[in-house]
C-alpha cells in the first residue's frame, strides 16, 4: 500500500457488504491502518441507512475517513450524504476513487461488495486514502456542498 493520508479508518456495512467489510478489515490490518467497526457484525439483514448514520455521524466528528459498504454501494452514499461535511462517492475503480478525493474531497468511500471483485476493493482503497485534495478550483464546489 502506498504512503496513505490516515492512519485509522471508520467502517461499517449493511448485511450484503459483511463478508467484504470483515476482508477489507484484515487488508486494513495488514497495511498498519487502524480500523473502528461499527457494524453490522453478521450477515443478517439490517436496513443500511443506520450503519451509514452511524459512520457519518462519526467521521464528521473525528473528521476522519470512512469506508461504507453495501450491496451497490449506492443506497449507504445516498444515506451518508444527508450528513453535513460528508462527501460519500461511490467508487467502482481506481480513476472514480482517485477523483472522489482530487476534485469532491470525498471522506466517505462507498463499496458495492456484489459489483466488485475484492482485489479491485484494495485497489480502490489504496488510491483513496492515499489521494490528496487537489483544493484551487475545486474548493468553493466543495465548501457549496456543505451549504
Amino acid at each position: 500500500m502506498s504512503k496513505s493520508l490516515t492512519k485509522s479508518i471508520v467502517i461499517a456495512s449493511d448485511h450484503a457488504g459483511f463478508l467484504m467489510k470483515e476482508k477489507v478489515k484484515i487488508f486494513l490490518n495488514k497495511s498498519k491502518i487502524k480500523s473502528l467497526d461499527l457494524g453490522t457484525f453478521s450477515d443478517e439483514r439490517v436496513d443500511y441507512p443506520d450503519y451509514a448514520k452511524k459512520l457519518a455521524l462519526l467521521v464528521r466528528k473525528k473528521s476522519s475517513f470512512g469506508i461504507l459498504i453495501c450491496g451497490s454501494g449506492i443506497g449507504v452514499s445516498i444515506a451518508a450524504n444527508r450528513f453535513k461535511k460528508i462527501r460519500a462517492a461511490v467508487c467502482y475503480n481506481q480513476i472514480s476513487a482517485s477523483l472522489a478525493r482530487k476534485h469532491n474531497n470525498a471522506n466517505v468511500l462507498c463499496l458495492g461488495a456484489r459489483l466488485i471483485h475484492f482485489k479491485n476493493a484494495q485497489k480502490i482503497i489504496n488510491t483513496f486514502i492515499s489521494t490528496k485534495f487537489e483544493g484551487g478550483r475545486h474548493t468553493a464546489r466543495v465548501k457549496k456542498l456543505d451549504k
